[in-house]
């Protein structure tokens, strides 16, 4: 028997009625075993929850279920029957103030239909129904305090489910059991209509045709069998595999409370919920969400764990459960502590589950999607830091704390394999890389400290930094990059600056300027003006050598190439050669964005595709010019295409050997069009920035030697965080910066070199001043506020 169920826990064959009925007897510690690594495969050390605000819109309820102490019905309740916007209010913005993201609307059924003072009230305040007055405040909610809302709202017609997804992200109903049985004559749920089985169950479906994420589950120990228990999960099962909606199963626990009709009825034994635990999360796929609430087994949270749960489900920091008052909520930081005894990493998740997040034109009404996106980070969690590339909101100094602190002692099994085998040198797979970037506590540390050992055996403990100037010739441009706030119309100023073209003479006087202040090396690039053609990238080469001919002339990107070729009618190739011919020294890898050419049809629509972006590097290379290579993330796109950039980069190196350098940049959202527009997340979390350097490094090892933290998109503390984690370069001194700036980015005009060796050496490394090709510069000078120093 045993053995059996070791096979099904491995097994990719779905268990059926006649398998549920083997599991009813089988041993509970084997179930739980095979629960747990079932659960592992795909969710990994992570068990998320949600901070969340409870708002019991009304305690009125047409039910009488035998076990509830959430309804009431005694006259002086119903006084108040519902709550008043400014209570429902003041609590969702005093949730948003302690970090809350989720109001839990909770109601009974329509009690409207059973009371004439809930009709009254409601008449009263201009509503014809219940749901009519929590869609106004849900809706309110959101738009006065950013919390998104999830609806309990009980039996719920089309029309009604429909109109309430307008104003919610998710829903819920409890099936609690498809048992019949329960609703005659002694049954918990007789006199209780909603709770009829096939009533619920056609909810649920409804709202899965509706397109609506739900949460759903059982409550076990109101008299039902294990037998009835199983009926009821295959039945929630059948309804996922036609809809897809359900993003979690909740196992509750029956407990008796004071002043019900069950309040002599024994609680549901621990053995009872673990076996129910471990059963329906081996009914389910892997990926579905199990969730056990913990206030209701306050002193068996590492048992719940064991059994196969991976979400705690709502938690508030201010609000009672006020469906178990007697069970009061863990405080977040006991809750956590237990859960790292357990060898997992409390991850905060949204209202919305983190599949649905990622979906969001899907799953979503395009009235919450912006808010949504505001409030997520890439892989559909929760963002719970404050920090933005390009922002001056520091890091959040917990995770630097513990990456500082010491090695990870908990790092999951499947990570540490993954981590020993790209060791060995075998080539990283797109789910591996996503693996990684998913990481969170133990095993984000993990991850941080491969890259790092990785980055002192290619390296050392040197950290270099190249004295350098941008020019941005122009920030007139053709494209519309609905990522870029740097670009101009002729006549655009509704974003920062006006349009300009520098004069040759300007151009050359700056490359002077920068030869005067020590740079080896100017990085020019610009818009695609309308007007400019392969000659004029060409005019502005020879500017720049003309002014300064030792000076390293690093220009034009990709796009830049592509079109000054085409204009000329000429190949990318011949084109660079007459670049290099002219002067040119090396190309800058940007332009490339996401090379994933889904997400680039969005973003940069008209841009250069992933093919020709490579191409152009490709040609490049083979001419003897050298680039580097560059990431823009944190926008739309997902893990999944993180990994394609990383891997296409990875097999051009393998090819061509030609980049110097892999230089993460998270998107600085503040003034780009797609975030304006209300389409884009506000960036990567500081962890998915750290995680961006830390797996580059892991993932174009030994091939790409030097990863770059810019200091203009991280900031010190961010770029000083990044050394930790596979970094070894902090880029240029810049004197100017344009594009980040544009964009709403508060660093960018300078950091000289003085600052990069304070900051280099403060992290405990020896700071190197390099050229371009990460050699010597042939003459090292030092400025800080325009003086020069020998």
């Amino acid at each position: 028997m045993d053995r059996w169920i070791d096979e099904i826990a491995t097994s990719k064959r779905r268990l059926d009625h006649q398998d549920g009925a083997r599991l009813i007897n089988a041993n509970l510690s084997a179930l739980m075993t095979a629960a747990a690594w079932r659960r592992d495969q795909l969710h990994g050390n992570r068990q998320s929850f949600s901070r969340k605000v409870f708002l019991p819109l009304t305690r009125l309820c047409r039910d009488v279920c035998h076990y509830c102490t959430f309804a009431k019905v005694s006259r002086e309740d119903r006084k108040t029957p519902y709550m008043a916007m400014e209570e429902v209010l003041g609590i969702a913005s005093q949730g948003a103030s302690l970090g809350c993201k989720e109001a839990l609307f909770t109601l009974g059924d329509k009690p409207e239909l059973r009371y004439a003072d809930a009709r009254q009230t409601l008449e009263a305040m201009g509503f014809a129904s219940t749901l009519d007055y929590l869609a106004f405040a849900a809706n309110q909610v959101m738009k006065e305090t950013g919390l998104l809302p999830h609806l309990n709202a009980g039996i719920m017609t089309a029309t009604e489910l429909a109109s309430l997804r307008k104003v919610s992200v998710s829903m819920g109903l409890m099936l609690e059991s498809d048992s019949q049985r329960l609703c005659q004559p002694g049954g918990v749920h007789h006199g209780s209509p909603d709770k009829r089985p096939r009533v619920r169950l056609e909810t649920i479906a409804l709202a899965g045709k509706a397109r609506i994420p739900f949460t759903t589950g059982i409550l076990a120990g109101i008299g039902e069998t294990r037998e009835e228990r199983i009926s009821s999960l295959l039945a929630l099962r059948e309804l996922h595999d036609q809809h897809g909606h359900l993003q979690e199963i909740i196992i509750q626990n029956f407990r008796p409370k004071d002043g019900t009709r069950m309040q002599a009825s024994p609680a549901l034994a621990l053995e009872e919920h673990l076996w129910t635990i471990a059963v329906a999360r081996l009914l389910f796929d892997p990926e579905m969400t199990i969730q056990a609430p913990p206030n209701l087994s306050a002193d068996h949270l590492p048992e719940l764990i064991g059994a196969g749960i991976n979400d705690w489900g709502g938690i508030s920091p201010l609000t009672p459960d006020h469906v178990n008052p007697e069970a009061p909520w863990p405080q977040l930081a006991s809750l956590e502590q237990a859960t790292q005894a357990c060898g997992k990493h409390l991850a905060e998740r949204l209202a919305i589950f983190p599949s649905y997040a990622r979906d969001l034109t899907d799953w979503v009404d395009p009235g919450l999607r912006t808010q949504t996106l505001h409030l997520m980070d890439t892989e559909g969690y929760a963002k719970t830091d404050a920090w933005t590339a390009g922002s001056n909101t520091p890091p959040p100094q917990r995770l630097i704390h513990d990456l500082r602190a010491g090695p990870a002692l908990r790092k999951s099994g499947s990570v540490n394999a993954l981590l020993s085998r790209w060791d060995q040198g075998q080539t990283p797979t797109i789910p591996e890389i996503r693996q990684l970037f998913q990481a969170r506590g133990d095993d984000f540390l993990a991850v941080c400290q491969q890259a790092d050992r990785l980055r002192a055996a290619a390296v050392g403990d040197v950290v270099t930094y190249v004295i350098n100037r941008n020019i941005n010739y122009t920030n007139i441009c053709a494209y519309r990059c609905q990522f870029c706030a740097f670009a101009k119309g002729k006549t655009t100023e509704d974003l920062r600056g006006k349009p300009y073209v520098l004069p040759l003479e300007e151009i050359a006087g700056r490359v002077r300027e920068s030869a005067l202040r020590g740079a080896t090396e100017v990085c020019m690039q610009g818009g695609i003006h309308p007007s400019f053609t392969g000659q004029t990238y060409l005019d502005i080469l020879r500017a720049a050598k003309s002014a300064v001919p030792e000076m390293h002339v690093h220009a034009f990107s990709p796009l830049e190439v592509s079109h000054g070729a085409q204009t000329l009618g000429i190949s990318v190739g011949e084109f660079l050669a007459e670049l290099k011919a002219n002067g040119l020294n090396t190309l800058p890898g940007t332009a490339a964005e996401i090379l994933h050419d889904p997400v680039r049809r969005i973003i940069c629509p008209d841009k250069v595709s992933t093919q020709e972006w490579l191409n152009v590097i490709r040609a490049a290379h083979r001419l003897g010019l050298k680039s580097t290579s560059t990431i823009m993330f944190g926008h739309i796109e997902s893990y999944d295409d993180w990994a394609h950039h990383l891997l296409r980069i990875r097999e051009l190196q393998q090819e061509t050997g030609g980049f110097t350098e892999f230089v993460p940049l998270p998107f600085v959202h503040m003034e780009s069009p797609i975030f304006r527009k209300g389409l884009a997340r506000k960036g990567p979390s500081f962890r998915e920035a750290m995680l961006m350097h830390a797996v580059s490094r892991l993932a174009l090892h030994p091939l790409i030697a030097n990863i770059q933290a810019s200091w203009v998109k991280m900031g010190a503390e961010g770029v000083a965080a990044c050394l930790l984690a596979g970094a070894n370069d902090l880029g240029g001194t810049l004197m100017n910066e344009s594009i980040s700036r544009a964009a709403g980015a508060s660093h960018g005009q300078e950091f000289d070199s003085l600052q990069m060796q304070s900051l280099i050496k403060a992290c405990g490394r020896t700071p190197r001043q390099r050229n371009t090709l990460y050699g010597e510069p042939k003459a090292v000078r030092r400025f800080s506020f325009g003086m020069e120093f020998a």
